[in-house]
């Protein structure tokens, strides 16, 4: 791929540059993986950076950025399978100290840093994305959409594009536009996704309850983490096809599957995804050296932790900043970073 470099200070960079982490979250809600996003994000840039002398100004800048970023998707789409989480090809396992097996070669859905997508509100001048457009549940239930469907959905409901922006964008009449804006939130709603069942980690008891599950893991005191879990907590952690749902059949697989030992064996190192809490979890090797293990993305209720899903995937720590050894080799020692930022 021909890589453009958009920092250049020409009339296209400076224009287009402000968007670049609203057309991210954009190419991410339609394929589900910040790898492939960031890729397709580029291709975005590289077509419109070819194309900038024919742009003649009938629609913003944004609306042409994304119109690219969206032929490119459905493109790409056309190739790829949609991408699940274990809790969308089957029912819970009742076997939580039996074997379980993996399916490395099903391309499962990734989580995606706050920050890369602007999330986090860190950048005031950029678009703001919002948390509850990219948490989990809404980015694994937009795979089940066709490609098409998932488009219009998100360029009406979350970009909030004039229905004859969407129909130009899709190539596709107004009224086909309104026929499947209709049937993609009828699907939705099926799923059980509403913004009010949302939660967000605000409250200083929230922040405590993150503290503790964190200090949990730390010391593997597994009773403790039942503790903090919702009754009908469900566990998830691709690429196992294995999940588990329940405080206490998640601690028996806890107990029977996690290979630390006992306190110290695990760091808990805090981040954001998908407008979510979020851990690195680091596993101490018979060397004494804390690597990167594993990624928690929580779905927190008022009171509880109601679902984690966790990444296996460790080309995920750099994307998210986090090094691969904790701390890192060449930094000096750190305390885990906890939810301050809350």
């Amino acid at each position: 791929m021909v890589v453009v470099d958009i920092a250049e200070t020409d009339e296209f960079s400076q224009l287009a540059q402000p968007y670049r982490r609203e057309l991210l979250a954009h190419c991410y809600r339609m394929l589900g993986s910040v790898h492939e996003a960031e890729d397709l994000v580029q291709e975005t840039y590289l077509r419109a950076w070819r194309a900038y002398d024919r742009f003649e100004g009938r629609s913003s800048l944004r609306t042409w950025l994304h119109r690219i970023a969206t032929t490119a998707c459905l493109t790409a789409l056309e190739s790829r399978n949609r991408r699940p989480l274990p809790t969308g090809l089957g029912g819970p396992s009742d076997d939580p100290k039996g074997q379980l097996p993996t399916q490395p070669e099903v391309p499962w859905l990734e989580p995606v840093p706050d920050a890369m997508v602007g999330a986090d509100g860190a950048d005031p001048a950029a678009t703001v994305t919002s948390r509850e457009s990219i948490r989990l549940a809404l980015i694994a239930a937009l795979q089940y959409l066709p490609a098409r469907q998932r488009a219009v959905l998100i360029l009406r409901d979350v970009l909030k594009f004039k229905a004859a922006e969407v129909a130009e964008t899709v190539g596709i009449s107004v009224a086909a536009v309104n026929s499947l804006l209709q049937r993609a939130r009828a699907q939705l709603e099926q799923a059980g996704l509403r913004e009010d069942e949302v939660t967000e980690p605000a409250t200083s008891e929230q922040r405590e309850l993150l503290e503790r599950y964190a200090a949990a893991f730390e010391n593997y005191d597994v009773p403790a983490m039942v503790k903090l879990f919702a009754e009908d907590v469900v566990w998830e952690m691709p690429p196992f096809l294995a999940w588990f749902q329940g405080a206490e059949t998640v601690g028996q697989m806890i107990s029977a599957q996690c290979p630390a030992q006992g306190p110290g064996d695990q760091v808990m190192v805090a981040t954001t995804a998908n407008g979510q809490p979020a851990f690195g979890l680091y596993m101490r090797d018979e060397n004494g050296v804390h690597r990167a293990f594993q990624m928690h993305v929580l779905t927190l209720t008022a009171s509880d932790v109601g679902q984690v899903t966790v990444f296996f995937d460790l080309t995920l720590f750099p994307v998210f900043g986090l090094p691969m050894t904790w701390p890192a080799e060449s930094g000096t020692e750190q305390p885990p970073q906890r939810f301050s930022q809350f």
